[in-house]
């Protein structure tokens, strides 16, 4: 069976997200790193739901979680969060700035987010507006992001004495690397802390590649995103991810095209001539819902778990499979990421096939697909 559990018999495609596998993912780093976790839930927890995903991470006592805007971070404490949240997106504190307002600032301490700061004008109105409140201080180590340049923080002494951050943390450029970039900026990083007027509570670097490269972390915590919803660091490294994440749509048609006639708009794949007819299903999942159109002529899914190429374009609402060798009805389930059987799709290799970054297919899945939950 492709699934756990059975959709509403309406549904004519959703994604899967186990959310003990993302329990289990991020206990696996935690024990990996031999320190506590802030999780990255930005982007929807990177498109399979925020709310969701924090509740089954919450029994691993995370120190924070981390966002990216001020409705991300609201959604989690209108949802009853209550451990801090840090924004890990630049903040802008000068209200006289002439495209800014301070409706972000009020915004920050209506909700009690944790801000991310990297410059003495932002910092000197986040301490006078919120007196001990915590903020963290952004380091730019080569990432060109954002954050403090590294070589010049001296130069915030003045204000960091004043008003001094709780943390302060960088963010590799290229952990899947071995290159000795990350190596180059943890330098760079312990430097920028040395030069600091006090050393912050909490120093954190590692994002999931980076926990996965050592065995033990050097700063208080470690920041992982994508390791928690599945996606790896390569086959050669040490620690692997669950699958969490499933993609599966049903057939809704089937129809058989003669030798030389073409699959979809453009006709870029042909039956061959000299062949035989293909059975073709069309499948109710297209890049509407997540599924690139980058994919077409490169990818497949799995029905009843053996491949089935998808063949032409993918459209908006619709995509068409092979299934000449597989026998298959309508309503039948193609599954275009995740396992069907002893097949495993996995969202490495379906971004590969379309030339993706995993990070890309993960948050494509939020546009408009139900989501169905398992919670063992």
């Amino acid at each position: 069976m492709p699934s756990k559990s059975t959709p509403r018999p309406e549904a004519r495609a959703w994604v899967e997200v186990d959310l003990g596998a993302v329990a289990r993912n991020a206990r696996a780093l935690a024990a990996h790193a031999k320190a506590p976790l802030i999780p990255m839930v930005k982007a929807d927890a990177y498109g399979l739901g925020a709310v969701r995903v924090a509740r089954a991470l919450e029994p691993v006592d995370p120190l924070a979680f981390g966002v990216s805007s001020i409705p991300e971070a609201a959604e989690l404490r209108a949802a009853g969060f209550t451990r801090p949240i840090i924004l890990f997106t630049p903040s802008v504190m000068d209200a006289a700035h002439p495209h800014w307002t301070s409706r972000d600032l009020e915004a920050l301490l209506e909700h009690g987010i944790t801000p991310t700061l990297a410059n003495a004008r932002d910092i000197a109105a986040w301490g006078a507006r919120a007196p001990g409140r915590d903020w963290h201080l952004a380091i730019d180590t080569g990432m060109h992001r954002a954050g403090a340049d590294h070589a010049a923080v001296a130069q915030l002494a003045d204000v960091l004495r004043r008003f001094p951050p709780r943390g302060a943390f960088t963010h590799f450029h290229s952990a899947e690397l071995d290159d000795g970039s990350m190596e180059e900026q943890e330098a760079r990083f312990h430097a920028a802390v040395a030069a600091l007027p006090a050393r912050p509570r909490l120093l954190h670097a590692e994002n999931s590649a980076g926990i996965v490269r050592r065995a033990r972390t050097a700063w208080g915590a470690v920041r992982p995103g994508v390791f928690l919803y599945g996606v790896g660091s390569g086959p050669k490294a040490p620690l692997q991810p669950e699958p969490v994440v499933s993609l599966r749509a049903r057939i809704l048609e089937l129809r058989d095209a003669a030798p030389g006639e073409g699959v979809s708009y453009d006709a870029t794949w042909r039956v061959p001539a000299d062949g035989r007819p293909a059975r073709i299903a069309t499948v109710a999942c297209g890049y509407a819902d997540g599924l690139r159109r980058h994919l077409g002529n490169r990818a497949h899914g799995l029905v009843h778990g053996r491949p089935a190429p998808i063949r032409g374009v993918v459209t908006m609402d619709m995509a068409m499979v092979d299934v000449t060798d597989i026998p298959c009805e309508v309503g039948d389930v193609v599954t275009f990421l995740g396992r069907d059987g002893d097949a495993l799709l996995t969202a490495e290799e379906v971004a590969e096939a379309g030339g993706l970054s995993p990070y890309e297919l993960l948050v494509g899945l939020k546009l408009r697909l139900p989501r169905v939950y398992h919670e063992a």
